[in-house]
C-alpha cells in the first residue's frame, strides 16, 4: 500500500442516496418463508424482496389499514 494517495481527481460517490440502513425488525416465519419461496422462484433474495415491496409501498404512498376483530 502507498504512503498517501491523492484523491484531488476524486468525484464524489454517485450511489451515496442510495445506499440502505440495516435495522433488525421481527418476522413471523411465515412471512419470511413466503418471500425466500417467492425468492426461490425468481432468483431474486428474498432480503431485496422485501426491500423491494416496502420500497413500493412508499413510492406508491400506500396507507395502513389495520383493523382488529
Amino acid at each position: 500500500m502507498r504512503e498517501e494517495y491523492d484523491f484531488s481527481s476524486a468525484r464524489p460517490n454517485p450511489y451515496v442516496k442510495k445506499l440502505k440502513t440495516q435495522v433488525t425488525i421481527n418476522l413471523d416465519t411465515a412471512t419470511v418463508e413466503y418471500f425466500k419461496s417467492q425468492a426461490m422462484s425468481s432468483g431474486i433474495p428474498y432480503q431485496t424482496l422485501i426491500n423491494l415491496y416496502l420500497k413500493d409501498c412508499v413510492q406508491n404512498n400506500r396507507q395502513l389499514r389495520v383493523s382488529w376483530n
